[in-house]
């Protein structure tokens, strides 16, 4: 488990921290929060610079924080260890079965999977989420901050908010990252998509005819809002794995006027109800893929209630095409899953999910290949392993070959590959927002068999050897490289 007294509490000591460690500046100057806002964010973004916490926004009432994870360091400071890798070596060796291979292993590895219940969330009474209760007509979503990001959006987005679901027969709880579009003041568009698990709650809802009670917490501590958006199976409990990466319990408070309860350290939290059969247009939005989204009709949350702190902070997060923010997030969701990957699929050694496929769109994977097709076998594996089912393009290489380094990926599949015999095309679900399908929510996929062919594949030609130098004269350049005057 993770070390006991995790550096954060809330979102305000995560940002002093940041700011110790010379990974956050403040910006005290009145900014916009239409479009001016997203140009700085992005431009910092790409310069690989630094969170910011903009002291005075234009419309709101309040600070707004941005860009807290959008390097691996800070996602890193996020999760109170040194590297990425940690959280997932730390899983590998809870689950990693040392038993017989097979079933057995398998059984005890999901047994040692299932000790994330060690930690679940702690319920307080009273909560610094509370201090300030607004109802009724007092309700007002322009003391927020909200942005507008790319000139042809809908309006003003929240992109930061953690949506709380109860699913109305089982109980269970869901929580998801979702844009929400401000409608009015007392009013948000639900974008939630398809294969997500609220859009399950909400559907089952409506079946029985019952308004569904949904929450959202703005301005979370790190670890939870990291975890709102890792691809957790459907029966584990988002606040059972925050608990686990922290090491502690979360503490949580009950709603004022729904039956539901949020993080007690969020900074702004709304609470309301959908009502069912009820949608309005949604949309446009300029999304993470690098194009607008279309308008779409989606479920409408009706606010009864707004508690915030007494100095509350805004949090959000901007989308454009890669690279921003959300770089962290993924890296983070690749690092941490990869054991479960591996314990799914123990073919595979590493993967890598480039920032310029948004993610979930392209996945690079490397295996010790043992026999004729393990690459497509592989390909297979992946698109039903959960939301792998969305990627759009598997690229297979070797083990040798590093799959974080784009280049030696790139020389692997632009010259191992004869494309007549080592493509794999096919059909199958792709992501609520793809937009190069010609139809919704399904269309093609790729994989690439970037590996050594074997004689058993029908390569008869004997496969040729890479050319390597002699350790001897790597050594001896290495000694001498000074010498050279180079």
């Amino acid at each position: 488990m993770a070390p006991r007294g995790f550096p954060y509490a809330d979102l305000q000591s995560f940002i002093a921290a940041l700011e110790a460690a010379g990974e956050l500046r403040r910006v005290k100057v009145p900014v916009d929060p239409t479009l001016e806002i997203s140009e700085i964010v992005t431009r910092t973004v790409r310069a690989g610079g630094p969170a910011l916490l903009f002291e005075r926004p234009t419309r709101g009432e309040m600070p707004l924080v941005i860009n807290l994870f959008g390097t691996e360091k800070r996602m890193a400071m996020a999760l109170g260890v040194d590297r990425l890798d940690e959280v997932g070596e730390r899983i590998g060796a809870m689950i990693k079965p040392e038993l017989p291979v097979g079933w057995s292993g398998i059984r005890e590895g999901i047994g040692k999977v299932l000790q994330l219940k060690s930690m679940p969330p702690k319920k307080v009474k009273g909560a610094p989420c509370q201090e300030v209760v607004l109802k009724g007509d007092d309700v007002d979503l322009n003391k927020l901050p909200g942005l507008q990001i790319w000139p042809g959006d809908g309006g003003i987005f929240h992109n930061y908010g953690l949506t709380h679901t109860k699913h109305p027969e089982s109980g269970k709880r869901n929580l998801g990252l979702y844009r929400l579009q401000q409608h009015s003041k007392n009013t948000l568009g639900m974008h939630w998509q398809i294969h997500k698990d609220s859009t399950a709650h909400h559907a089952v809802a409506e079946r029985r005819g019952e308004r569904l009670p949904v929450a959202v917490a703005i301005g979370c501590d790190p670890v939870v809002s990291y975890a709102a958006s890792a691809p957790l199976p459907g029966d584990i409990d988002e606040y059972l794995f925050a608990g686990y990466l922290k090491g502690e319990r979360i503490e949580m408070v009950d709603c004022l006027t729904v039956p539901l309860q949020v993080p007690a350290e969020a900074q702004i939290v709304l609470e309301g109800y959908l009502e069912p059969g009820e949608r309005q247009p949604e949309g446009p939005f300029g999304d993470h893929t690098g194009y607008y989204t279309p308008v779409e009709p989606f479920p409408v949350l009706h606010i009864e209630c707004m508690t915030m702190r007494k100095k509350p902070i805004y949090h959000s997060i901007i989308t454009s095409q890669p690279p921003q923010e959300d770089h962290g997030l993924g890296k983070a969701t690749e690092r941490i899953f990869l054991p479960l990957a591996k314990l799914l699929i123990p073919d595979i050694v590493d993967y890598d999910m480039p920032a310029a496929g948004v993610f979930h769109n392209c996945l690079i994977v490397s295996i010790k290949k043992r026999y004729p097709k393990h690459a497509q076998k592989v390909m297979s594996a992946l698109w039903g392993a959960h939301l792998m089912s969305l990627v759009k393009l598997i690229v297979v290489v070797d083990e040798d070959c590093d799959v974080h380094d784009y280049n030696e990926v790139a020389f692997r599949a632009f010259g191992n590959v004869d494309y007549a015999r080592d493509l794999v095309l096919t059909e199958g679900p792709v992501d609520h927002l793809d937009h190069a399908s010609y139809q919704q929510f399904w269309g093609g996929k790729a994989g690439v068999d970037a590996t050594r062919k074997l004689v058993t594949e029908g390569y008869t030609r004997g496969w040729p050897e890479e050319m390597k130098m002699s350790p001897e004269v790597v050594s001896l350049v290495d000694k001498r490289w000074k010498e050279y005057g180079l």
